[in-house]
């Protein structure tokens, strides 16, 4: 996997001060997308396993509150797949800090159904270590800027629960 970005002390990807990760690879190529260059999954720099131990030690310090997924499309079944070891660490390191994602695939349609367009063999595991999953392709037709965690009003924020029920969150 490669990815464009990291933003260590976000503030705009979720509560709190996190480490943002964006990813490349995206095939849902929305229009007006705010990050369209990492649609190619060639973009930007290898994901190593220093690349995950920097994260992880950027996320050390008490007033971080945790890990922002984003991209490209960390849905994507290939970028789960490379996602999932640092997931399990964050984790394990982590238990009180939170993940969140930002998908353009949908919970219920490409996620959690098994003939579902992102879900894959890690797909389960991968969703039990997000907390808080921001779902929904961005429209452009219904951008608001009013909006909490989101660009358009389709998109949901979802909690999801360790059984793997989800509820609106904002």
């Amino acid at each position: 996997m490669k990815y464009s970005d990291i933003k260590y002390y976000d503030i705009a990807n979720g509560l709190g001060v996190r480490t943002s990760l964006f990813v490349s690879g995206c095939t849902h190529r929305c229009n007006g997308c705010f990050n369209a260059e990492t649609w190619d999954f060639n973009y930007g720099k290898e994901f190593t396993e220093e690349t995950m131990n920097e994260i992880l030690t950027s996320i050390e310090p008490k007033y971080i509150h945790g890990l922002s997924l984003l991209g490209g499309e960390p849905l994507e079944p290939a970028n789960q797949r490379a996602l999932l070891p640092l997931l399990r660490r964050f984790k394990t390191r982590f238990p009180q800090k939170d993940v969140w994602c930002y998908t353009g695939y949908t919970y219920e349609i490409d996620l959690l159904a098994l003939d579902g367009r992102a879900r894959c063999e890690v797909t389960p595991e991968l969703l039990s270590y997000i907390d808080i999953l921001v779902d929904g392709e961005f429209k452009q037709e219904l951008y608001d800027i009013s909006l909490k965690f989101r660009g358009s009003r389709n998109q949901r924020v979802l909690q999801i629960h360790s059984e793997g029920c989800a509820e609106l969150f904002v």
